[in-house]
């Protein structure tokens, strides 16, 4: 049983949710009584903020568009111990949270990713979306040397190390993409509970693009590769900018080697060029490299001066049970 100190905060960004957001205060407090729900209506034209607060969520309003916005605020206005992240829309399963939560407590974590598990006949995941998402993880995974099984995932549980040391520079729904990363990049210690996933109720329409938002989130692992992974991103490059020089070069100087003579000027300046740039790539990715590692550095020591979520009452619940993934029943 967590102590009755310790602060938990839901924030469920909301987009034009009047259908369902009353429904998942409802089942967020049921399921973890004395959590406070904040509501983020994001440019909402219908009664979203109304139904969340009749609900009894604190209702606050972002008025600059997108998910990355909604949680770049939440993070930075709202103080707790522990904070939850979940969709307005209903198609996570409350339920699981006492669940996470303990998980969280009982590690400690700083970063439970609720793994979206497709029970229905009807399935709630588009085609587009099951492989999209699929390849993503596969791509962030060996990108940056660590697995993760539902990086779009937006049903988590941080601590507030992991909150408070985020920087949360994305603006849409790449919101999730940055999480993950930042938990891969930082190596913080994170688990996986799987939860159920359902589709939204009628009447309810999803704001994702299978296309737009999946251009937006390669663009988001890009850039992220070339700020976090700067030998990897540059030394491609450089390989790429080497190997076109070569193929263009070598015949130039197998030309001179026979007859003495340089034909062929312009091709001889380009594959000089050529091989400049990737000279110069080369020089820039260890560079910024030696800069990525003094500023991960920073962000570790930002991170570790703040204080691990409180476990000593989760130990003595763990204590009297037997070894193995924690449940939630002593949270609701």
């Amino acid at each position: 049983m967590l102590e009755a100190s310790t602060r938990i905060a839901a924030i469920v960004p909301c987009h034009n949710e009047e259908i369902t957001v009353a429904k998942v205060v409802r089942d967020l407090r049921a399921a973890v009584p004395g959590m406070t729900v904040y509501v983020y209506d994001n440019c909402s034209s219908d009664q979203t903020a109304q139904r969340a607060a009749e609900a009894g969520a604190i209702v606050r309003r972002e008025d600059t568009p997108g998910k990355g916005n909604v949680v770049r605020r939440a993070f930075a206005d709202i103080e707790a111990d522990i904070y939850v992240m979940i969709d307005g829309d209903d198609t996570y399963e409350a339920s699981h949270l006492p669940e996470m939560i303990e998980t969280l407590v009982s590690g400690p974590y700083d970063h439970v990713l609720g793994v979206r598990q497709d029970n229905q006949e009807t399935t709630s995941y588009r085609p587009g979306h099951e492989l999209g998402n699929r390849m993503f993880n596969q791509l962030t995974g060996w990108l940056f040397g660590s697995e993760v099984s539902d990086m779009l995932s937006g049903y988590r549980v941080f601590s507030r190390r992991f909150v408070k040391s985020f920087p949360a520079i994305s603006r849409q729904f790449e919101i999730e993409t940055e999480l993950t990363v930042h938990m891969m990049a930082l190596r913080l210690p994170t688990a996986e509970v799987p939860i159920d996933f359902r589709d939204r109720p009628d009447g309810s329409e999803s704001k994702l693009s299978t296309f737009r938002d999946g251009f937006r989130i390669l663009g988001l692992i890009t850039a992220l590769v070339r700020h976090e992974r700067p030998r990897l991103f540059y030394g491609l490059l450089t390989i790429i900018l080497a190997l076109a020089s070569l193929i263009l070069g070598l015949p130039v100087v197998w030309e001179f080697w026979q007859t003495g003579l340089v034909p062929r000027f312009p091709t001889a300046i380009l594959a000089t060029a050529l091989m400049g740039l990737a000279f110069l790539m080369g020089s820039v990715g260890l560079t910024l490299d030696g800069l990525r590692r003094a500023r991960r550095e920073t962000s570790r020591l930002c991170y570790l001066g703040l204080p691990a979520v409180n476990t000593e009452a989760g130990q003595r619940d763990l204590g009297s049970r037997p070894e193995g993934r924690p449940s939630g029943s002593h949270l609701a």
